[in-house]
């Protein structure tokens, strides 16, 4: 997750707001409850249900430092930094989510930005938004500050459902991997024969457990989603993951571009309606592959971030399996990582990109 929908309340005793001693709010993100006071005091308290009650004088320092992205200069409370999003509370109860152009890969954030990288994604999940009348989104405005227009919207608060939903349309990436070794993808068995980059009889659902910033998520089943959250929940989450992968997959296929497969997260409103959170359908939480070079057991050109993950790899030099951070990005990888993301826009859009 990029920082997706978070719930908070105010709490505490004295005066409510911003100020005031000994006022704050509660932030939930990731089912870990921290409540940010303005009170100097540090007071770490497990309790049920694995929500931890912290209390920061100043919130900012318990937060991952991101000196390579822009401050935004906001007079905001940051509530969460997260890979690639950053959270802030408005003073009304609901959240400015801001894309930075940071870039993540192999669980680790890049060293390099990639220019207007944020603005893309925040764009094209808006577009996506569009295309989904139906589906409940996060969305309340996009009336937000000049500092961060085009790359920034206002979010309600949601209770977030801790499970990565992924729908795979095609066969590759760790799923190609566990194939090759079992014939099966988060214990669901699949024909012999297939290559990576196959097209798969049916679109599946292949949940992930959320891990820590920095950690990796871990692939399950179904039925341990349904362990987790029950079996309404888990249903839920599934069928509407593969609704929206199989609309998604259809109009992106008409502008040229193949959805092999994306994640989506989901949050619940005090009623417990579900609704599409955080980024939707982009080239950070999808892989979109040329259809018209696509060739099952070949190279598989993409329009998403495979491209700089193919570098680490392949040219930087870089140990994935080492503790060594990866590699400062070249600037000509970057501009063709730019160029993939702008691509990815436009082909799907039928729109010019305008930072």
């Amino acid at each position: 997750m990029g920082g997706g929908g978070v719930f908070w309340e105010r709490g505490g005793g004295g005066a409510g707001g911003w100020g005031g001693g000994g006022g704050g709010f509660w932030v939930w993100v990731l089912g870990l409850g921290f409540f940010f006071g303005w009170k100097a005091s540090v007071d770490p308290t497990p309790v049920c249900g694995g929500r931890i009650n912290i209390i920061f004088a100043d919130s900012s320092r318990h937060l991952p430092k991101l000196t390579w992205v822009t401050d935004f200069a906001l007079d905001l409370p940051l509530i969460h930094a997260g890979k690639v999003r950053r959270l802030y509370a408005l003073p009304d109860g609901t959240i400015l989510m801001v894309a930075t152009d940071a870039i993540s890969a192999f669980d680790h954030v890049l060293a390099t930005p990639i220019p207007d990288k944020g603005a893309i994604l925040n764009q094209l999940s808006l577009w996506w938004f569009e295309q989904l009348p139906d589906v409940p989104n996060h969305v309340v405005s996009t009336d937000v500050p000049p500092a961060v227009r085009g790359r920034a919207v206002i979010a309600e608060p949601l209770q977030m459902v801790p499970v990565e939903c992924v729908a795979r349309g095609y066969l590759t990436g760790s799923a190609w991997a566990e194939y090759q070794q079992s014939g099966t993808v988060c214990g669901i068995a699949l024909p012999d024969g297939l290559l990576d980059g196959s097209r798969l009889p049916e679109p599946i659902f292949t949940p992930a457990i959320k891990a820590p910033l920095g950690e990796h998520d871990q692939n399950v089943d179904f039925a341990t989603i349904v362990a987790l959250h029950g079996e309404e929940l888990a249903t839920q989450l599934r069928d509407l993951t593969l609704a929206i992968y199989a609309r998604a997959e259809a109009i992106a296929r008409d502008r040229g571009i193949i959805l092999a497969d994306t994640k989506f997260e989901f949050g619940r409103r005090p009623d417990g309606t579900l609704v599409l959170a955080d980024e939707v359908l982009t080239p950070d939480s999808s892989r979109f592959w040329d259809a018209d070079a696509w060739r099952p057991g070949g190279p598989l050109p993409s329009f998403d971030k495979q491209f700089v993950r193919d570098w680490l790899i392949h040219e930087s030099g870089w140990d994935k399996a080492s503790d060594a951070p990866p590699p400062p990005l070249p600037a000509e990888i970057v501009a063709a990582t730019r160029a993939k993301y702008v691509e990815a826009y436009e082909k799907l859009t039928g729109r010019s990109f305008v930072a």
